[in-house]
């Protein structure tokens, strides 16, 4: 099931919804209108292998380069190598 970030267009809160099949209503947990604009979410990715799903000190997915080295801001990052 993905997890979606949703801008209401009535209160103008954000929310994620998880949303179990694609022909799923969701609402506003704020106001629950329906009024909903699925918007672009960030991902979190991993390049090197790892024991478990969630990115840490053994990702390499900074650049292709180890997140312990020197000019690198950690896991994820891009730092411009």
């Amino acid at each position: 099931m993905p997890l979606f970030d949703y801008l209401c267009l009535d209160c103008k809160e954000i929310t994620e919804i998880l949303v179990a099949s694609s022909g799923e209503q969701v609402q506003c947990r704020n106001c629950g209108s329906r009024n909903l604009k699925k918007l672009l979410s960030a991902h979190s990715s991993t390049s090197g292998p790892s024991k478990s799903r969630v990115p840490g000190s053994g990702d390499t997915s900074c650049c292709g380069s180890s997140p312990s080295r020197a000019g690198c801001a950690g896991p994820g990052s891009c730092c411009g190598k």
